[in-house]
């Protein structure tokens, strides 16, 4: 067994340092900007906040400002000259936070806020081939003239890994919203739905139920499973037990909020019987080879009969894939 233990991880050692090899380090370079105190979004239109062309992965930004409603800033990544932004998210939820829910100090290695009312910050790996620019747009009802600070950084040539696997150089980050979507009572419905192959890497979401009744049973939307079909399945494969579980909460979130680098939730107000969460797959992958349609249900069933009484529920959702 010592032998086979040993074995089994000089494997891996040099199966990391062949991935490794496979990277030129001499054709890496870092490029980025910075924006400080800049009235850049006074006039409410969309702005630039840095483009850069060739190839490569963007690593890292960041977004400090104080003004009402910046939390609904809309910032968009257009990738090779694209003329539709396929990242295009408000700050909050883009970094798994929703109701503007203004908690911090908080962090992992991915996403974080670290101030009042912004010091968000991401580490997402996002390719390019041929360009990148990012821009931001203040909510419309933002106030005017407000400063705005940011960091946006890079490498030209960098590689995107993914559950220990080197994505294809076109493999591309893209984010799907289901935004405002209402849902009956144990109602399936579709948070992305997409073709091709790719892999799945976060999904954000913010519920809220419809009723409040005072009872615990107005939680119970919560009782939903995480499913994903691959074009044309009948039969699903369950990525949870349950909504909370999918966030690896349990109970309803009955210890409240918790940040881990897998999963956290973001907000939870009982009394409003809302939540925001997040969940990422890079330790976790979700690979798909023929489309992927990922669904959320309100509410659930267990044996032919619904468990608990599921309220109509609003849903917002952000769905992160991996594309190629």
């Amino acid at each position: 067994m010592k032998i086979r233990a040993g074995v089994s991880i000089l494997l891996l050692v040099v199966s990391a340092a062949a991935g490794a090899a496979e990277v030129d380090v001499s054709t890496l370079k870092t490029f980025g900007t910075m924006g400080k105190q800049s009235k850049i979004l006074a006039d409410g239109s969309e702005a630039e906040l840095f483009a850069h062309e060739g190839r490569g992965c963007l690593t890292h930004m960041w977004f400090g400002g104080s003004f009402k409603g910046i939390e609904r800033t809309r910032l968009r990544v257009y990738v090779d000259g694209e003329r539709q932004a396929s990242i295009d998210m408000d700050l909050f939820l883009g970094h798994g936070m929703g109701f503007g829910d203004d908690h911090a100090p908080w962090g992992i290695a991915r996403i974080g806020k670290t101030g009042h009312p912004s010091g968000v910050y991401n580490t997402y790996r996002i390719p390019f081939g041929r360009s990148i620019r990012v821009s931001a747009e203040r909510a419309p009802d933002a106030e005017d003239a407000s400063m705005f600070w940011w960091i946006v950084r890079g490498t030209e040539n960098l590689p995107v890994w993914l559950g220990g696997v080197r994505l294809p150089d076109h493999a591309r980050l893209r984010l799907y919203r289901l935004e405002n979507h209402r849902a009956k009572p144990l109602d399936e419905f579709a948070l992305c739905d997409v073709k091709g192959a790719g892999s799945l890497y976060q999904v954000t979401m913010a519920a809220r139920a419809l009723r409040r009744s005072g009872s615990w049973k107005d939680l119970s939307y919560m009782e939903a499973c995480v499913r994903a079909y691959e074009t044309g399945a009948t039969q699903p494969l369950f990525l949870s037990s349950g909504l909370e579980d999918y966030f690896l909460g349990t109970y309803y979130f009955d210890k409240g909020r918790f940040h881990t680098p897998i999963a956290g939730l973001t907000h939870l107000d009982k009394q409003d019987n809302s939540f925001s969460a997040y969940r990422f797959h890079e330790d976790d992958p979700v690979f798909f080879q023929n489309g992927l349609r990922l669904t959320c249900r309100c509410g659930e069933t267990l044996d032919g009969e619904t468990l608990h009484d599921p309220p109509e529920t609003e849903y917002t959702t952000y769905v992160w894939l991996y594309q190629w």
